[in-house]
């Protein structure tokens, strides 16, 4: 596997990071609400490794080629975002720089950043069609292999980028409670919007 193919690799999936999504409105909340984005940060990037663990053993194919599974999947994860950002617009964040939040555990706050990116089928979907493609079948190590690394750089991209994120909303936004609610606010009609957008366009079809 030649390092040019992991550098076009790297260079596309960094597009695909920097636009904004579930994962992003997830971070801002997370960064506006927490003192440390860390733990739902590494919700988020788990939920994108296990995708890549999923293409990389091959269950992702089975998967799309079952209707119903794949809609399964689709209605819990938009369900799932729904709930959420409707949560976040009935509390909507209001950070203070000497608090911070009690009332949720950081194990909790990374099962939701796991539960956003792990059930979000466009994630499973993307990689499904866009990791094979860098692949090299006649390189001295398998597939599978290439395909977990190329994953790794993408986890590493999604951590860079959803930590900035995270942690530029707070520094941006804490002393300004007037924006800062108004961003979460945002953030939760994203996830519902997103959440919508996924069951319409899976029934749909």
């Amino acid at each position: 596997m030649s390092l040019s193919l992991v550098a076009a690799f790297w260079v596309i999936s960094i597009l695909f990071v920097v636009a904004p999504g579930a994962d992003w409105a997830y971070a801002i909340t997370a960064g506006l609400r927490h003192r440390s984005v860390l733990p739902a940060i590494a919700g988020l990037l788990a939920g994108h490794l296990t995708a890549t663990l999923v293409v990389a053993v091959g269950v992702a194919a089975i998967v799309t080629r079952t209707p119903l599974a794949l809609t399964a999947i689709t209605a819990a994860g938009a369900l799932y975002l729904v709930w959420l950002g409707a949560g976040t617009l009935a509390h909507p964040a209001e950070p203070r720089a000497e608090t911070t939040s009690v009332d949720e555990s950081p194990v909790r706050r990374a099962l939701r950043g796991y539960a956003i990116s792990g059930l979000n089928p466009k994630v499973l979907l993307l990689f499904l069609a866009l990791l094979p493609q860098f692949t090299e079948p006649h390189a001295g190590w398998p597939v599978a292999a290439q395909i977990l690394l190329l994953g790794l750089v993408h986890v590493g991209n999604c951590g860079v980028i959803y930590t900035a994120v995270g942690t530029g909303a707070r520094a941006v936004l804490t002393t300004r409670p007037t924006a800062a609610r108004a961003v979460s606010r945002f953030s939760g009609v994203a996830m519902v919007a997103i959440g919508i957008a996924l069951l319409v366009e899976r029934f749909m079809h």
